[in-house]
């Protein structure tokens, strides 16, 4: 077929997920699924790690709303803020749980929940060092004198290590979130807590508190700065593409600008840029919008993997993995599988 396959292992997503909760020392596991789970698509990620994962987390309320309609029950938290009405409505109507990161989050909640009859949860993201969302401390202080809405329950609060791998920073960052904690539950009363993704949560298990937020360990990957030993975890995705042409260089480029082949030997793969694929450092311009001619011998039809490694992927192009799994199965057929077939 003309599209590329992108074969998603459950089977390793589950068993990634169940090691990070041998991990998380009692902690629940609350599942990353945004950006269609990192590529790997997110209605079926959440059904595999049903029972698995105690709530799910995902960046837009449009995301969340999908995972309703795939008849996701559990939790679903929304990590960027509402911006409008329109995304506080959609939300409360699919109960999500809303992240308030400044009291203009809590002012639009609450004045859109006083206005439709609605009734919210959130979770109140504070910054201790990230300096992307968060309530910072002056800030802060002010929100929990001010006057609160009987419309809005605020049942969590979290915050993200930005540089997890880095002890001290990291230290610095949970001491400053444990004040807010204290804080925030003088006003509010007991909250679930939670500060750490995939890194903090092997960071230290004392950064684990009440949730883990995993990301991408559940698709086999880690961040900068941290290893484990092979096989404690394993990559989910690989991508598969169809050989379009097989042929013998004559002459001239291969693909756009002036590069030529080393060899006589040349096939052209059914995957481009528009597939989601970089063109950074291909040889010359062989990547092309829709197909790259390869320096390889095929045979036309026979189907190839073009992609199952992300972090070799991502360093030869100058990327984070994270970047090449939400990219690479565009326009991609995802077929799902649990064991080695599939490819």
């Amino acid at each position: 077929m003309q599209e590329n396959r992108a074969v998603i292992r459950l089977d390793r997503i589950r068993a990634n997920a169940q090691y990070f909760l041998s991990r998380a020392h009692g902690a629940k596991l609350c599942a990353v699924v945004k950006a269609d789970a990192y590529g790997h698509g997110a209605p079926a990620v959440a059904q595999a790690l049903a029972g698995t994962a105690g709530s799910f987390a995902v960046a837009l309320v449009e995301e969340g709303a999908q995972l309703r309609h795939a008849g996701i029950a559990e939790d679903i938290l929304v990590l960027c803020p509402p911006l409008s009405e329109e995304d506080v409505v959609r939300g409360a109507r699919h109960r999500l749980i809303f992240t308030v990161a400044d009291a203009s989050d809590y002012a639009l909640l609450a004045r859109t929940c006083e206005r439709y009859g609605l009734c919210v949860s959130c979770h109140i993201k504070v910054n201790t060092g990230m300096n992307r969302f968060g309530f910072d401390g002056d800030g802060f202080s002010r929100f929990l004198a001010g006057a609160l809405s009987g419309c809005v329950r605020v049942e969590g609060i979290y915050s993200h290590f930005y540089r997890p791998e880095n002890a001290e920073v990291t230290g610095q960052q949970f001491e400053l979130f444990q004040t807010y904690c204290a804080a925030a539950e003088r006003a509010f009363g007991s909250l679930v807590r939670h500060i750490a993704a995939t890194g903090g949560a092997l960071a230290s298990p004392e950064y684990c508190l009440d949730m883990v937020r995993i990301g991408i360990g559940l698709y086999g990957y880690l961040p900068a700065g941290f290893s484990l030993p092979a096989g404690e975890i394993r990559p989910a995705l690989s991508v598969f593409s169809t050989v379009a042409c097989a042929r013998e260089y004559r002459g001239g480029g291969a693909g756009y600008g002036g590069y030529r082949p080393k060899g006589k030997d040349l096939c052209v793969v059914r995957a481009g840029y528009a597939d989601g694929f970089f063109r950074g450092q291909a040889e010359g311009n062989s990547l092309c919008m829709d197909a790259r001619v390869a320096e390889a011998k095929y045979r036309k039809y026979d189907e190839i993997c073009i992609f199952s490694d992300a972090d070799a992927y991502a360093r030869r192009h100058g990327t984070i993995s994270y970047e090449a799994l939400v990219n690479v199965g565009r326009r991609a057929v995802k077929e799902y599988v649990n064991g080695e077939s599939g490819g």
